[in-house]
């Protein structure tokens, strides 16, 4: 016989749980209604925040890692600009504004004077001395057509496109500093301006008339080595922006997918949230595409005809973009295609 058993008494038995009530039960049921509609609220509220978030910084992710590509890989940033120095109208303009400009240093009325003088103290006949007035048109319009090939030789030679990718390679760490508001390289920021330096190809124009048997172009005097790029009165806040842009560049990205793949996780409806995120990245990437298109016309109007012609100018702006709107291209079919596979995965009849 258990002893425990004589010293507590017999077993008292366990209350049966009560069965609720009709009313009881109406009310816990909507308790748990009110407690599952709030915590589902709270899950689409949190979802949209994140989702807007998202979105909203898609763009700026873009712009960021294109920037940042840009500034650091040094390969990337020689392949945007390559094809600026193979472009045949670039070539024209970049002949023409050198050449005008060298034969502008050449007195030729002083020349035809010295002529004369030389032949009067020869005794040469007054007719010829006379005749040498005469000569300056002929002697200009002969100087031009020479200086103009040899330049025109130099500018569309094949060595002419590879001195450009080195000198761009090796002036990159300039470059980095130039859009960051600091130091100096061949795209400089003057005042209110962006322009570009080509003192390397004058120098190189020069040695290349010498050679040809114009001695005199050895003594031609500095001459302004600049094209206006861009003018504009931000220019201060544009370099900050870039900067900014510089550092998120790195992360900025990655924290916009991560908002996204948390939106959809954390919404009640995951198909909706991600059909939603697809269309808002591809109405986002539309907007960016049109703002390229707002920025190369105001860029065009910013550059003057007499500085840069309308062609070669929407040449270069166009090469300088061209990944970023590679990008953002991909990025915009990507987002149609996820928005679309989320439709077709739910019901409804297009589905």
């Amino acid at each position: 016989m258990d002893s425990s058993a004589d010293a507590s008494g017999p077993a008292q038995p366990q209350p049966q749980p009560q069965p609720l009530s009709g009313s009881e039960r109406q009310e816990y049921e909507r308790l748990r209604g009110a407690a599952a509609v709030r915590h589902r609220r709270l899950r689409h509220a949190g979802a949209s925040v994140l989702l807007v978030l998202a979105v909203l910084l898609s763009p700026l992710a873009i712009v960021a890692t294109w920037l940042h590509e840009e500034i650091t890989d040094s390969h990337r940033y020689v392949q945007t600009v390559a094809p600026i120095a193979r472009n045949p109208g670039v070539q024209s303009t970049i002949t023409n504004r050198l050449t005008r400009r060298v034969v502008d240093q050449v007195d030729v009325p002083a020349i035809t004077a010295q002529l004369a003088k030389n032949l009067d103290q020869t005794r040469a006949p007054a007719v010829v001395v006379n005749g040498t007035k005469m000569l300056g048109g002929p002697l200009e319009s002969a100087l031009t057509d020479a200086v103009h090939r040899v330049i025109h030789k130099a500018v569309t030679s094949e060595q002419f496109p590879l001195v450009w990718d080195a000198a761009n390679r090796r002036a990159h760490a300039a470059v980095v500093k130039v859009l960051t508001g600091e130091g100096t390289s061949a795209v400089q920021a003057r005042g209110n301006a962006i322009v570009l330096d080509i003192g390397t190809l004058v120098d190189n124009v020069k040695q290349r008339l010498v050679r040809a048997g114009y001695e005199k172009a050895a003594k031609i005097p500095y001459i302004d080595r600049q094209f206006t790029l861009v003018r504009t009165d931000k220019l201060d806040e544009a370099q900050g922006a870039m900067r900014l842009l510089d550092i998120v560049g790195t992360w900025l990205p990655a924290v916009t997918i991560v908002l996204a793949a948390l939106a959809v996780w954390l919404s009640p409806a995951h198909r909706l949230t991600l059909l939603a995120a697809g269309i808002g990245t591809a109405v986002m990437m539309v907007a960016l595409l049109v703002g390229l298109a707002v920025v190369r016309g105001v860029y065009l109007d910013s550059v003057p005809p007499t500085a840069l012609p309308r062609g070669p100018a929407a040449f270069i702006f166009d090469t300088l973009v061209r990944f970023l709107r590679e990008s953002t291209r991909t990025l915009l079919v990507v987002a149609v295609v996820t928005a679309l596979a989320a439709y077709l995965y739910g019901p409804g009849r297009g589905a």
